[in-house]
């Protein structure tokens, strides 16, 4: 093959190479979402998100996170954080609503949304906040591993950062429902099938390890729930007779056979539209 069939060839590849993704103009908008194939930050205006004074009964890890969210903006070093426990208590609501909490008096502040299934993108990603003159809390949300799952050597560039270091500007927040993120089931058979079992499972489980922060939620109990409604009504205007919201309230979580911050807001939804308040 001659040279100039070559430099066809180069030519070619290099057209159908994707165009470096351009440096966002991180100051349009307070969040961003990264997408691969392309790679691209698409702007978010308005994060869908509730009020930090809205979230009851995790007043322990609500003070946690925003302390060392503070911090973090303020230029200071903080911990990566693990928000892990029982479904629908409120794990990333509290993350955007610290961030959104901080965001005024720290426009600085900016939060990125990471999809777990691109977790394999994120040393590309970490490339450009590097760059950027901006502080940055870097989300996933719902994160965890399945046993041929092999994102989670991504993830160690996110918490340690191999030879460069984690970038000083960013700090990583992710919500699971499992404190390993791993099935126990996946733990245990690693364990009864490997030849060293204790060396089996130690890469993936010292994952969690690498979180500075260990935030845990907890299935609420019925004053919790009703107090969750209670605070719904007050900062939306809905007045209803106390014994008969707490019968309707009582019922709803019946017939979902789960308490929650998501089965209360559930139920508050339905409340305010059978009553005609509009939610913003």
């Amino acid at each position: 093959m001659d040279d100039q069939a070559l430099n066809r060839i180069a030519d070619a590849l290099e057209r159908m190479a994707p165009a470096p993704l351009d440096a966002p103009d991180f100051n349009t908008a307070p969040a961003f979402v990264w997408h691969v194939d392309p790679d691209r930050l698409v702007p978010v205006s308005e994060v869908n998100r509730v009020d930090l004074d809205l979230l009851v009964g995790i007043n322990r890890s609500r003070d946690t996170l925003l302390d060392n969210t503070r911090r973090f903006a303020a230029g200071y070093k903080a911990n990566n954080a693990l928000l892990w426990g029982a479904r629908g208590m409120g794990k990333s609501s509290l993350v955007k609503a610290v961030h959104g909490t901080l965001q005024a008096e720290h426009p600085d502040l900016k939060l990125v949304e990471l999809q777990r299934e691109d977790m394999s993108s994120v040393a590309r990603l970490l490339n450009h906040l590097r760059l950027a003159p901006h502080r940055f809390i870097l989300f996933c949300d719902d994160l965890s591993f399945s046993h041929d799952d092999q994102h989670y050597k991504s993830l160690k560039a996110v918490l340690d950062g191999g030879i460069e270091g984690r970038p000083e500007n960013v700090v990583f927040y992710a919500t699971s429902n499992r404190r390993h993120l791993m099935p126990r089931d996946m733990i245990e058979n690693e364990r009864s099938s490997a030849i060293n079992p204790s060396e089996a499972v130690e890469e993936k489980v010292s994952l969690s390890d690498r979180f500075g922060l260990w935030l845990g939620f907890h299935p609420c109990d019925q004053d919790e729930y009703l107090a969750m409604i209670d605070r719904y009504c007050a900062a939306h205007g809905v007045t209803i007779d106390k014994e008969i919201l707490r019968a309707e309230a009582i019922e709803w979580q019946a017939t979902r056979g789960a308490r929650s911050g998501r089965v209360a807001w559930q139920f508050f939804v339905d409340l305010a539209g059978r009553n005609g308040v509009h939610i913003a």
